[in-house]
């Protein structure tokens, strides 16, 4: 991406910078942001975001079986050898080359060409595409990992192995399937540095870049990405921050933020709040609300008693209202979603695990101008006036925009310096006893978790 497109890119955020707490936006340039935003979607190649929103999804286990690229597949000796050489070099991806039978492999060399060879070979093959495709960390050890990876239907293990046995060149196939984003690369490098004897440490590295095999290796060229333990949200073009906002995330337990991956469908400008029952009911606001009209009209809320007694409570658009004044539009299953907060003194708390789930991000008034223009088709001076009408307005994207909710304990920071982060939803150990753990063969695609929709979220802390 063109530096020019960063500086302005940067301006105009800059720009539609909004004083917290208040409702009027600053006047953004339209001359600087203009040429920006066509100049940005002229480079925009957007990634299929359908295969990247966590819904069900009925998947062969065995991802070797498509019908035109059999399981075992005819290996000559040298492919065979530099199949074996590849596995003696996984250790600097973080993997363990025992897991791929090295020994079993150059036995079948040394007996020459045939049927045990091609059935070693092929397994060994489609081993290392599972684990540096997907990952090696088995499905049950990847805690509230609800992202469907789209690589095992953009890059088939058999048609891998066809292509690498056809070209000759094992190497440059692999590089296909393997993770795009700086960040892995950056863990690779601190991996290649770290003594054997710095046992903890290594596999942590291991446990972090496997992680980024859990996501699509294409993250896209414009995506948002949220580092939970980190409490920053990045807005990225082609691999390249240009902002960053802090975060407030959930507590851990049962509120804890999910990992996800979604797509983001528009900009909601003044939302109204729906109250859960579980604040109206359980928590007696219903009650309140309809016994004092006056605390009720001063907080924004409306409530309606049906004729069976049930009580609906929604809050209106407002300085007070519990999501701000913006939210994204990102259906899912988890009622999970970005948004603004009235309570914006809590970005100033170094731990900042302090919501109900979903994400409360720092300066969202600028975010959401940001999107309504690049996304939505908006001039800036549109999006402010549509932001500060005070009315429910939904501004939607003329293309879908992903949105990663990502769990790494160890990872680049927005300044670019590698650091560790607490593990404040304690993720880290089923990863780090899996890396102990033989490889587990036949792995599930997607978890048999259960998703817990997060009612509350939205309660201020």
């Amino acid at each position: 991406m063109k530096k020019s497109v960063l500086v302005r890119y940067s301006m105009m955020a800059a720009a539609c910078a909004i004083v917290p707490g208040a409702i009027a936006a600053q006047s953004a340039q339209p001359e600087n942001i203009l040429p920006m935003r066509a100049e940005i979607k002229e480079q925009a190649v957007e990634a299929d975001t359908a295969a990247f929103i966590s819904e069900p999804v009925v998947q062969a286990i065995d991802a070797m079986a498509e019908p035109d690229y059999p399981v075992v597949q005819e290996w000559p000796v040298d492919m065979a050898q530099a199949l074996a050489a590849t596995i003696d070099k996984l250790g600097a991806e973080g993997l363990s080359p025992a897991d791929y039978n090295p020994a079993g492999l150059r036995a079948a060399i040394a007996a020459g060409e045939g049927a045990e060879l091609n059935q070693l070979a092929s397994k060994a093959f489609a081993w290392v595409v599972e684990d540096l495709r997907d990952g090696r960390t088995p499905m049950d050890a990847r805690k509230q990992w609800f992202v469907l990876d789209p690589d095992q239907d953009r890059y088939p293990t058999g048609k891998l192995m066809a292509d690498a046995l056809e070209s000759g060149d094992l190497a440059k196939t692999l590089e296909r399937i393997m993770p795009e984003h700086p960040d892995y690369y950056r863990l690779r490098e601190e991996l290649a540095k770290t003594p054997a004897s710095s046992t903890s440490r290594r596999k942590l590295v291991r446990a972090n870049m496997d992680r980024w095999r859990w996501l699509a290796r294409d993250l896209g060229s414009q995506y948002l990405i949220t580092n939970v333990p980190e409490y920053q949200l990045r807005l990225t073009v082609n691999d390249t921050i240009v902002r960053t906002y802090r975060t407030v995330v959930g507590k851990p337990g049962r509120t804890a933020t999910p990992q996800i991956a979604e797509s983001v469908e528009g900009v909601i400008f003044n939302p109204t709040w729906t109250v859960p029952q579980s604040i109206v009911k359980g928590e007696g606001l219903g009650a309140r609300v309809l016994g004092n009209p006056a605390w009720a009209r001063a907080k924004g809320y409306t409530a309606t008693k049906g004729a069976n007694g049930w009580v609906s409570v929604v809050q209106q658009p407002g300085p007070t209202n519990s999501l701000g004044l913006m939210k994204l539009d990102m259906p899912n299953r988890h009622a999970i979603f970005l948004h603004d907060t009235p309570s914006r003194h809590l970005f100033g708390n170094a731990a900042r695990a302090l919501s109900h789930g979903c994400i409360r991000t720092e300066r969202a008034t600028e975010l959401a101008i940001a999107l309504a223009m690049l996304r939505g088709g908006l001039t800036g001076d549109e999006a402010k006036a549509v932001m500060t009408s005070g009315k429910y307005t939904k501004v939607g994207f003329e293309q879908t925009m992903p949105v990663y909710i990502t769990y790494f304990t160890m990872a680049q920071d927005i300044n670019g310096e590698l650091k560790e982060f607490s593990d404040i939803y304690g993720r880290d150990a089923p990863v780090l006893a899996a890396l102990d753990k033989p490889r587990v063969a036949n792995r599930k695609r997607v978890t048999g978790e259960q998703i817990i929709p997060i009612e509350d979220n939205l309660q201020d802390s």
